[in-house]
């Protein structure tokens, strides 16, 4: 009866949680106002892609083409994402081995520098550092959107708490077998930290697709706009339809939503910490 219990509540919440992912996708079907009639619908009176084809498909009027440029803004999102993904990691994952295995002065101040910074919102740091790049001249380019991101605390505390696991016999029997420190964290950790590496790729990942201030301060030209700014920039103009919002909402949900799928193993493993056993 317990078991019976605990699995109608697990189900009835993951019901909760799915509900408003699959009412946006329904609405997102159907004909444009008819989300805003009352009853309010939860089925479409007929399945209808045209809210997608004005989102996404280039059309004609007047003699002169239009479109939202969603797709570009898609494009520009994956790039920006990726890019932002690997660079992150090559430069996180290292150093979240050095805080957690190596010895070198200063190790222990800086571990409290980077906890201590972990405070500071974000948003507090945005002026004085768009002040750097417009003098830098990277305003309105992809390197002024992605680098920002690469300062990833959260990231590197990540890594060294998964690094802590690893047995300290373990390595030093490297060593004393003559391998060097980046063999060793080559053929060593890294393959230990799989799980913990590919969360935290798809951590970066999700926080780069995810961010619209930052590109929004950043990028002027439209043509560099990615998805949620141009999705933002749509908004203005149509709020009130909400089909058409929705239909963006599910373009920009969805590529995220494949690859949490994709990975869900790994990701699940990493969470768990059951990846590195002593």
């Amino acid at each position: 009866m317990r078991t019976i219990v605990s699995t109608a509540a697990a189900a009835l919440i993951t019901a909760l949680t799915i509900a408003p992912l699959a009412y946006m996708v329904v609405v997102s079907f159907m004909p444009r106002g008819e989300s805003t009639t009352l009853p309010t619908p939860l089925w479409p009176s007929r399945w209808s892609l045209e809210n997608y084809h004005e989102l996404l498909v280039r059309r004609q009027f007047d003699g002169a083409w239009f479109d939202y440029r969603i797709v570009p803004a898609l494009v520009n999102s994956i790039g920006v994402a990726a890019v932002s993904t690997a660079l992150g990691l090559l430069l996180t994952v290292p150093a979240g081995y050095a805080f957690a295995k190596l010895r070198f002065r200063g190790r222990e101040r800086g571990l409290q520098l980077l906890i201590a910074s972990l405070v500071v919102p974000g948003q507090v740091a945005m002026l004085p550092l768009f002040l750097i790049f417009k003098e830098l001249g990277l305003v309105n380019s992809y390197a002024g959107v992605i680098l920002p991101s690469l300062a990833g605390i959260f990231a590197i505390l990540f890594v060294r708490q998964a690094t802590l696991a690893i047995p300290d016999e373990m390595l030093d029997a490297a060593r004393i077998d003559g391998a060097s420190e980046a063999r060793i964290f080559r053929s060593i950790v890294l393959p230990l930290l799989t799980p913990i590496v590919v969360t935290l790729a798809l951590f970066l990942f999700l926080g780069s697709w995810n961010d619209f201030l930052w590109p929004l301060i950043v990028l002027a030209d439209q043509h560099l706009y990615t998805l949620p700014v141009a999705v933002a920039a749509i908004a203005r103009e149509h709020a009130a339809d909400g089909e058409l919002m929705m239909a963006a909402a599910v373009v920009t949900t969805m590529p995220v939503l494949l690859l949490f799928l994709a990975l869900q193993r790994y990701y699940l493993t990493g969470l768990l910490g059951g990846s590195i056993k002593g």
